[in-house]
């Protein structure tokens, strides 16, 4: 059986330091860490919210060692749990942990271990609390914490939803509880990327009626922002330029799909060592990428979002994100792996107007109208009905059903079993559905005004996460603050004709606390003729040049929430008069040194009409066809939903959250015999090859 340390000493911050040192070998807490710790150790329910790198996962580690006995880790990424388990195996800890790429045997030892008392923690994915009887386990332990990682995933404004995560508030009561042993287990929520309002919903997801709230660190100062319009076609040659110079390097390069990935990979390795990085490469190419850039073996990795969450390498000085990001959260995330040394380092976004209707096309593929649940949801009955059934009846495409029919289960408006059964569901699901849709438009909404803002592009993203007293203070190096030490992005001095306009802006918010955009160019009698475009550039100089302030702010019109953005005269901007010399420098696309030799594209204003794009799979505003079956591939695709029925009835759960019939289908036809040729599949992403992949590999081989 374990031993503990004495709660009453642990509390004591020194003895915490002392453990800190003695156990991890760190001679002092970082920032922010060691009150996080206090408060758990003293038995306090607790929300984390502090970026990647920040030190998150000692903020439970060392006060489970403090409390003594065993601490419950739930972590929703595989990768994640087995780099933290085995940090803590190395220094001599007592650790197990449960997922789907462990054997029975192994998942048998470990509840063994539990139940003995011979853990110190244990780590398990939220999947495992579906599989019945376990929780009940769980519970003849008394645990010393409860730690849920990535814990927005908790929640229904999540980027990253994840239902099982749903089930913990449930569980939670029954596991702080215990054997009625000692006093209750504390939950730490702990996570890098929640905003206000995903971080309410992580509280009242999890019950947690009054944590203590530590939200810290998301400044960067060492990171130079800047954010780029550049067109599609020109962002090879931008980046292998960019990167020739040895000082930028290490760096890491996000591509919008694996296909990009791959193309900017072969590209930039004629000009540096570069290697791709995607889920569809073998886990060995995976695993040796990442450690040759680790050990500085290669200087650029080019990778989709799966790379970088195992990644402690503190030298990086260039992140790159070849294409918009989907959130702010994950862009964040990601610009934050750059300077972890402290030392300075430089993060370039480049965007067009080809992102944008990239990511309305796949928002449109991932959230159908509401016309089509609601044309599924009215042939349901109390009697289950077969999904081939409804399928055929609601005479929409096999992708659009299985969407809607998805859907519709996730948020109540049908149940379905695990021998693919449907019955209708409650009433409700219409508003949830809509608002859910709504917040992932908001979503990209909030990435596409970060790009167009004005103003410090670090302030922006601490205000976002909610400390809105330290966004008050710009960072003084990114685009924004400080455009002549911007290395990408070009700027030109204002011509006598802008100044003058600079001017009658000013002259119109002198009367006026604040003015819209909308407004201000309905004042001004040029503003029409000059465009939008080309007025925002002007507003953006006078806001670089400390003259203007712009806020977010938004209003409600027939329900829906529309953003807007307040313009007002600073002290310096209501100080200027007519007889003042305005210095303005206007954004004027890329530096010359980086641009094609062959395109004028540094200078064109325009990009929508690059129409080139990377959305991975599909492309372009259609749906993926219907998959055409041979003899021999229908019958591959009936052993393939006979699995799928098994898997389904063994998880407890509808079986097009096992793999669509569409995947399916798309499967038999590829015959797929290796991981990578599984992850080509449309249908068949990282998630469902990490869990059921080699299991459907089995099945294609054993049925030639």
């Amino acid at each position: 059986m374990l031993s503990s340390f004495p709660l009453s000493a642990a509390a004591n911050p020194s003895d915490l330091r002392e453990l800190l040192r003695t156990t991890f070998g760190f001679p002092a807490f970082r920032a922010n860490q060691e009150e996080v710790c206090v408060a758990a150790v003293a038995g306090r329910d607790l929300l984390l919210v502090m970026p990647t790198g920040a030190g998150k996962s000692l903020c439970y580690q060392l006060p489970a060692l403090a409390r003594g006995g065993t601490a419950l880790v739930i972590s929703p990424l595989i990768a994640l749990m087995e780099d933290q388990a085995s940090k803590l195996i190395a220094l001599g800890l007592k650790v197990a942990r449960i997922h789907s790429g462990m054997d029975r045997a192994a998942s048998r030892q470990a509840c063994a271990d539990y139940l003995n008392g011979d853990l110190q923690f244990f780590f398990i994915a939220p999947e495992r609390l579906r599989v019945p009887g376990f929780a009940e386990m769980l519970a003849k332990r008394s645990l010393s914490l409860i730690a849920i990682d990535e814990a927005h995933c908790i929640s229904q404004w999540g980027h990253d939803f994840r239902p099982d995560y749903r089930m913990l508030g449930e569980r939670l009561p029954e596991l702080r509880r215990g054997n009625g042993e000692g006093q209750a287990a504390p939950v730490l929520a702990l996570t890098a990327t929640a905003t206000p309002t995903v971080q309410a919903d992580i509280v009242a997801q999890l019950g947690m009626p009054a944590p203590a709230k530590f939200i810290h660190g998301f400044r960067r100062d060492n990171l130079a922002i800047e954010v780029v319009e550049v067109p599609v076609p020109m962002r090879a040659a931008v980046i292998c330029k960019f990167l020739k110079d040895a000082s930028r390097r290490p760096a890491i390069v996000y591509a919008q799909s694996r296909k990009q990935a791959e193309l900017l990979a072969e590209e930039l390795s004629h000009v540096v060592r570069a290697s791709a990085y995607h889920a569809g490469l073998d886990s060995a190419i995976r695993e040796s990428v990442q450690r040759s850039f680790q050990q500085s073996e290669i200087d650029v990795v080019v990778a989709t979002i799966a790379f970088g969450m195992g990644i402690d390498k503190a030298d990086i000085r260039t992140v790159i994100h070849a294409g918009l990001p989907a959130t702010v959260e994950g862009y964040y995330q990601e610009i934050g792996r750059a300077g972890r040394d402290g030392q300075a380092s430089r993060t370039i976004l480049m965007h067009s107007y080809a992102d944008r209707r990239t990511h309305d096309f796949l928002l449109g593929r991932d959230y159908p109208p509401v016309a089509d649940l609601d044309r599924v949801y009215r042939l349901l009955r109390e009697e289950p009905r077969e999904l081939d059934e409804l399928r055929y009846e609601s005479k929409l495409s096999d992708e659009a059903f299985e969407k809607a029919i998805e859907k519709l289960h996730i948020h109540g408006g049908a149940r379905v079993d695990f021998n693919g059964n449907a019955t209708v569901g409650g009433p409700g699901w219409k508003k949830t559905y809509g608002v859910q849709a709504d917040y992932r438009r908001e979503q990209l909404e909030l990435v596409v005004r970060y790009v167009e803002g004005h103003g410090c592009r670090m302030s922006a993203l601490v205000r976002h996460f909610g400390d809105v007293e330290d966004a008050a203070q710009p960072c003084g190096v990114c685009d924004a603050c400080d455009p002549a030490g911007a290395v990408l992005c070009l700027f030109r001095r204002a011509t006598p004709v802008e100044r003058t306009q600079a001017q009658d802006v000013i002259e119109s918010l002198r009367t006026a606390t604040y003015k819209t955009i909308k407004q201000l160019m309905s004042d001004l009698s040029w503003a029409e003729r000059v465009g939008r475009d080309d007025f925002e550039k002007l507003l953006a100089a006078m806001q670089r040049a400390g003259l203007l302030a712009s806020e977010e702010a938004v209003f409600e019109k027939d329900g829906r929430v529309i953003p807007y953005r307040k313009i007002s005269l600073t002290g310096a901007g209501l100080e200027t008069r007519a007889t003042t010399a305005i210095a303005l420098l206007l954004s004027d696309g890329i530096a010359e040194e980086f641009a094609p030799a062959s395109s004028s594209g540094s200078r064109k204003r325009k990009t929508g009409s690059n129409a080139g794009t990377s959305s991975g799979k599909t492309s372009g505003g259609g749906t993926a066809a219907p998959v055409e079956l041979s003899g021999v591939s229908v019958a591959l695709a009936a052993k393939l939903k006979e699995w799928r029925t098994s898997e389904a009835k063994r998880l407890r759960v509808p079986p097009f959250i096992v793999c669509h019939d569409r995947a399916l289908n798309a499967v038999a036809a590829a015959r797929p015999v290796n991981l990578r040729q599984l992850l080509d599949v449309d249908g068949i992403g990282p998630a469902k090859a990490e869990k059921f992949g080699e299991a459907i590999l089995e099945i294609c081989r054993s049925n030639p």
